[in-house]
């Protein structure tokens, strides 16, 4: 079984998706680990989008039971047919950037505060975060995904990014049961 988990960034879907891997047999795969480069500080260069299929599907082979977490909106037509099941978490924004906030601590520390270019990409990451509701942005937003959602030739199953977590591990592994 294929199924992927989105929604905008600080909504869960990696928590989500290592959770599930945590107890099951299927494989988690982040986006964020095909998309990036490895850099230190991470997220400094975009891995080609070519590039980024080849391994990406090398590994969503190579495993029966895959997970993915993070938007594949811009990765091409042939990820629209590739699920058996893709889970859209949404949750309200100004929780989702109070998330943000504290991940990007907890990812930099001192270095959000006495590194400049950490600071300026930082800021930046979370300017772009926060457009997700806006409907006329261009980049990851509602508006796109609900869009997107359209188009996938899967059921797809809506969560709260609110409830707990264990609760939305409960509905997902009873929906990865029923569908088994």
């Amino acid at each position: 079984m294929k199924i992927l988990i989105f929604g905008a960034s600080g909504s869960g879907t990696t928590t989500l998706g290592s959770e599930i891997e945590k107890k099951t047999d299927f494989k988690h795969l982040d986006a964020d680990d095909y998309y990036w480069e490895k850099t230190n500080p991470p997220f400094q260069r975009k891995v080609p989008l070519l590039k980024r299929n080849e391994y990406l599907k090398k590994d969503f082979e190579r495993f029966e039971n895959v997970i993915i977490s993070g938007s594949m909106i811009s990765w091409g037509k042939e990820w629209l047919t590739a699920f058996d099941l893709v889970i859209f978490i949404r949750l309200e924004n100004t929780i989702r950037m109070e998330r943000l906030k504290k991940r990007e601590a907890e990812r930099y520390g001192e270095k959000l505060i006495t590194d400049t270019q950490i600071q300026e990409n930082s800021k930046a990451f979370l300017a772009w975060a926060n457009q997700y509701e806006n409907p006329d942005f261009k980049g990851r937003s509602l508006k796109i995904h609900n869009e997107w959602i359209k188009l996938l030739d899967c059921e797809v199953l809506r969560l709260n990014g609110e409830i707990q977590l264990h609760e939305k591990v409960a509905i997902v592994l009873s929906k990865i049961k029923a569908k088994n």
